[in-house]
């Protein structure tokens, strides 16, 4: 900022200007020669679009894939692992806009599990619109593999639809994923990214990389829904993007950081869970949160939230994550979410009293 600030009038035009609707030129710019430098991506800043955070941009993108048509037909958009973020379940502007996929549970002792992809369940007909997957995913911390993008990509591209991948958390940055994972694009895939995880939430800045039609779609709807897109976290990071440094941020700062914090977390449920109850970790490959299994929870997760609300802490019950699916599946209620970023003190405590509640309604 005090560079902005000594450099002429850059700070006027930072707030003074409308930029062009997909975002400023330069900072379109700086971003696709990082990828297409780095990861050999075949981009250029017609390929990029910046939107007022990357959930206004995914409101956008499922109505315009599975939004009303003029014949009255509507669409869905397909999450093939579910629980998928929360986010998304009520961004349709009409009723029954997603369809989700009970994934393959892969159990992993002592005490962990994953979520696969069960293509044998993905189901892709004419009424799907796009496919859409977070990696890693929020609430989970599922990393889906390489081998399922590129699945994933092969039958979206097979039936002629997009591929969303949500990466507000993951590769190439801000990097909060443990597991061997590759940054992703490649024409038909809509990638999405965010400054909200480098510490910049509040300055609301979307990043989407995608092929050149679909860009100028988005570039359609941010003049119609708001003119034009805030300056300030692509002035700021622009010369980020620039030298790089923003990749190192990420890699030598950011997931440092979130490992340490996600180990410590797993090693306190371990810890004060013990072998009293029957319980499952989701492996933490990535995000901010544990996503934690009991399978003979006697109560719902709705109700042993409301009972660690009243003990100070706060968790989400995981009932909400399980959105698009129509079969009665006992699981969707028996996870919860727990954010292991806060004080480590109090997340130590507070994974201690989930201990002691699940433990009491086991009995």
């Amino acid at each position: 900022m005090t560079e902005i600030l000594a450099n002429a009038d850059e700070f006027e035009h930072m707030v003074a200007d409308y930029d062009s609707p997909k975002g400023k030129h330069s900072f379109l710019t700086a971003v696709a020669s990082l990828l297409e430098r780095e990861y050999g991506w075949d981009i250029g800043p017609e390929n990029v679009a910046v939107t007022n955070g990357s959930q206004s941009a995914f409101f956008y993108l499922f109505n315009m894939f599975a939004g009303g048509y003029p014949d009255g037909r509507s669409r869905q958009i397909l999450c093939p692992v579910i629980p998928e973020y929360v986010g998304y379940a009520d961004q349709g502007v009409h009723s029954g806009m997603f369809r989700g996929t009970i994934p393959f549970i892969e159990e992993l002792p002592p005490h962990r599990f994953k979520y696969r992809v069960n293509f044998d369940r993905v189901a892709i007909d004419d009424q799907i619109g796009a496919i859409c997957v977070s990696r890693p995913t929020n609430p989970t911390g599922n990393v889906v593999t390489d081998e399922e993008i590129a699945r994933l990509s092969a039958v979206a591209r097979e039936r002629g639809i997009p591929l969303l991948v949500d990466n507000a958390y993951g590769m190439p940055f801000p990097g909060i994923i443990f597991t061997d994972a590759s940054p992703v694009w490649e024409p038909g895939i809509v990638l999405s990214m965010s400054l909200s995880k480098l510490g910049l939430p509040s300055v609301r800045t979307g990043i989407i990389v995608a092929d050149p039609d679909i860009v100028s779609r988005l570039a359609g709807v941010n003049a119609v829904v708001s003119l034009a897109n805030g300056s300030l976290g692509q002035v700021l990071t622009r010369p980020m993007f620039e030298d790089g440094s923003i990749l190192s941020l990420a890699r030598d700062v950011i997931r440092p950081f979130y490992r340490a914090r996600a180990a410590l977390a797993q090693q306190w449920v371990d810890e004060f869970f013990g072998d009293n109850f029957d319980y499952a970790v989701h492996v933490c490959e990535g995000s901010i949160f544990l996503w934690i299994w009991f399978r003979n929870l006697t109560i719902s997760t709705k109700e042993l939230y409301r009972r660690l609300k009243a003990r100070g802490v706060i968790v989400v019950p995981g009932e909400y994550f399980f959105f698009g699916i129509d079969d009665e599946w006992p699981h969707s209620r028996q996870c919860i979410r727990v954010n292991y970023c806060h004080n480590s003190e109090a997340v130590r405590e507070g994974i201690s009293i989930i201990g002691e509640e699940v433990h009491r309604a086991s009995r």
